[in-house]
């Protein structure tokens, strides 16, 4: 099986193909970790300034490049273990759609990239940045998980914490620790010993 020339040749160019999917997804992560520290600096402004919406926007965009980078990181993982199979010509079909998917995650990702200009859009108040703004929350709506969506909204109050300070925590008042005067606990005491005596008295009237 070993000796089969053409096979040998499919898995190199495979795992060829794999090495330069990998090699590009390492030159995003790169640039894009750099757009997402921006991406977090924005939010942080805007919440400074009181603009929540926007914020938002910034760490959902932000979540979204994040996943797109690890799926495409595990998709690759999951290859490059499927390549190693002895029969790699069973699952060979399998490896070229993989391949596939790949490049149309990294188009996605290369897409994203755009530069520190595009990021800053978020937060800009123009006319076309308002558009991007809108263009990008329109095409965030069907793309983040609900995980993804909640683990936004932890961060954004994480954020607004750091930024704006912990919220304050209602005081509750103190109970009173009064001491009763001492004529108003013996009026009490004659209370209750009125009310141990009642019963008997009912009985002797009987």
């Amino acid at each position: 099986m070993g000796n089969n020339p053409s096979k040998v040749t499919a898995q190199d160019k495979a795992i060829l193909d794999l090495k330069i999917q990998r090699d590009k997804l390492h030159q995003y992560q790169r640039r894009i970790t750099v757009l997402t520290d921006k991406e977090t600096d924005i939010a942080r402004q805007m919440l400074a300034a009181g603009d929540k919406k926007r914020a938002l926007l910034a760490l959902r965009r932000k979540k979204y490049q994040e996943s797109l980078l690890a799926k495409t990181d595990a998709q690759l993982d999951q290859l490059e273990q499927l390549t190693r199979n002895v029969e790699f010509a069973l699952i060979q079909k399998d490896i070229v759609f993989g391949l596939q998917q790949g490049t149309k995650v990294l188009q996605e990702i290369h897409a994203e990239m755009g530069g520190i200009e595009h990021v800053e859009k978020l937060m800009g108040e123009t006319a076309d940045a308002v558009a991007y703004q809108q263009e990008v929350s329109e095409m965030l709506g069907g793309r983040i998980s609900n995980q993804d969506e909640e683990e936004v909204e932890d961060e954004l109050a994480a954020l607004e914490a750091e930024v704006n300070g912990p919220s304050p925590v209602a005081v509750l008042p103190n109970a009173p620790d009064t001491v009763l005067p001492a004529s108003q606990a013996a009026e009490d005491e004659q209370l209750v010993k009125a009310k141990q005596r009642q019963p008997e008295r009912q009985a002797m009237l009987a």
